[in-house]
């Protein structure tokens, strides 16, 4: 299958940041002119934006092989991590430009590597044999799966944060790092040595949630109008509906939160994983229940 090739680019890539960044914060390197370091590390970034930019055009046709077949659309849980993960690299790339975002990419690209493979063992199936000639309903779908990608960067980023208000409330500079941080980055610090400051993160955070949720919107409340043309029903309040309108109201909460009371920090970010969390039971999480755990499709 297709689809499967894109998990294969992401693992190289990400095995050449990993070893790019063994080496950059090897104790050997010895930087001696700071004008040249600039310049190598532009090159640099210029280098891995072309790599994520070719990465993106290969992953989005796979997944538009994938999805939209001639016999109708096909989708399932595995499919919705994929595509999910492909906005998410996307919302990066764009980002990139702009914030020094360095730091994520080793989480980033790991998680479209798994993502990515996952339609390989997990077909999905034939959710609609009219959707595929509906180009309101394409728009819909990737309406949706853009929302979620944009809440799935914004939860990685939230760890992200957490991680630095933890690494800045703590005295103890010199303990033993994890096994991913040492694994991935060689030292602990190196990964937020990467990172902008928490302000800025979380200032970032909030726009990227502020535009996912514009996006959740009008995913959420157009499902209604399709799912009577496509499917031959009105909005039923099943396990799906319910948990995308409690993942919208947390999101849209967590946004009034932050601009009346200016709520900020750690408790930001563990509003932001929770409503990342039931939105992904929204529809990843009932697909996985029907195609795994009921094995049935």
């Amino acid at each position: 299958m297709l689809i499967i090739y894109p998990s294969i680019a992401y693992a190289l890539t990400l095995l050449t940041v990993v070893i790019h960044n063994r080496q950059m914060t090897s104790a050997d390197i010895v930087i001696k002119d700071s004008q040249e370091s600039t310049i190598s590390s532009q090159r640099h970034k210029l280098w891995i934006h072309l790599l994520l930019f070719i990465l993106l055009v290969f992953h989005g046709y796979a997944c538009y092989q994938d999805i939209f077949t001639p016999q109708g659309l096909v989708f399932g849980f595995a499919q919705a991590l994929s595509m999910m993960a492909w906005v998410g690299i996307a919302l990066y790339w764009v980002e990139g430009w702009f914030f020094t975002l360095y730091g994520m990419l080793p989480l980033v690209l790991g998680m479209a590597m798994i993502f990515s493979f996952l339609p390989s063992v997990f077909e999905g199936a034939i959710i609609s044999t009219k959707a595929v000639h509906s180009p309101g309903f394409r728009l819909h779908f990737i309406t949706a799966n853009m929302a979620y990608g944009i809440m799935f960067l914004a939860a990685l980023q939230a760890i992200l944060m957490t991680w630095q208000d933890k690494n800045l409330r703590s005295n103890q500079s010199s303990e033993a790092a994890s096994w991913m941080q040492m694994l991935v980055l060689g030292q602990r610090s190196s990964l937020l040595d990467q990172l902008p400051p928490l302000l800025t993160m979380e200032r970032v955070l909030f726009n990227v949630i502020g535009i996912g949720f514009c996006l959740l919107t009008i995913a959420v409340f157009s499902g209604v109008f399709f799912s009577q043309t496509l499917f031959g029903r009105p909005l039923i309040f099943d396990h799906k509906t319910i948990f995308s309108f409690v993942s919208w109201s947390m999101f849209g909460g967590l946004l009034y939160a932050h601009w009346k009371v200016g709520l900020r920090g750690a408790q930001a970010s563990k509003w932001v994983l929770g409503s990342f969390g039931v939105l992904l039971l929204a529809y990843v999480g009932s697909r996985f229940v029907l195609e795994v755990i009921l094995q049935k499709i």
